[in-house]
């Protein structure tokens, strides 16, 4: 069975899989990231540099702990992100959000990856049934989920 180190480096390589697709997905196939989208994609990679600093450690309850709140930071935004799905005619559009991500250094440095240039309100695409943000809901679940086992399993 795995030890609860090599858990974290999983599930810390896992967030980077899931902005690696959403990459792939705007790149591809011109799905253009949202300012609530480039939220989740900080949010999946702050949780899985602290997964990988929790793993690199044999303490880890202070990654895990960053990485839980990264991932809440997440569903909270996903689900902001659903009830504007959920709501036509209300966006986030260009905001002051939008304004503040891309003024940030990481827009400019890697702008394939944050520079939030789409409409929240037209996320609707379905990808095998669903939309992409039911899709980040489902995954910051199952981090979280992961999380909270690997939690526990340090407890023993």
């Amino acid at each position: 069975m795995l030890d609860q180190r090599k858990l974290l480096a999983a599930i810390g390589l896992v967030c980077f899989g899931f902005v690696a697709f959403a990459v792939y997905l705007q790149l591809a196939l011109d799905m253009l990231p949202c300012p609530l989208c480039i939220i989740q994609r900080y949010a999946f990679l702050g949780a899985g540099i602290a997964c990988l600093l929790a793993a690199a450690f044999k303490t880890p309850r202070a990654g895990l702990l960053v990485a839980g709140l990264c991932i809440a930071g997440g569903i909270v935004t996903v689900a902001k992100h659903l009830w504007v799905l959920a709501h036509p005619g209300v966006s986030c559009g260009i905001d002051p959000t939008e304004t503040f991500l891309n003024r940030l250094p990481t827009a400019s440095l890697l702008p394939d990856v944050f520079l939030a240039n789409g409409i929240c309100e037209l996320a609707t695409e379905r990808l095998l049934g669903l939309n992409v943000p039911t899709w980040a809901a489902i995954a910051f679940a199952l981090v979280s989920l992961a999380l909270l086992l690997t939690w526990r399993r340090g407890r023993r």
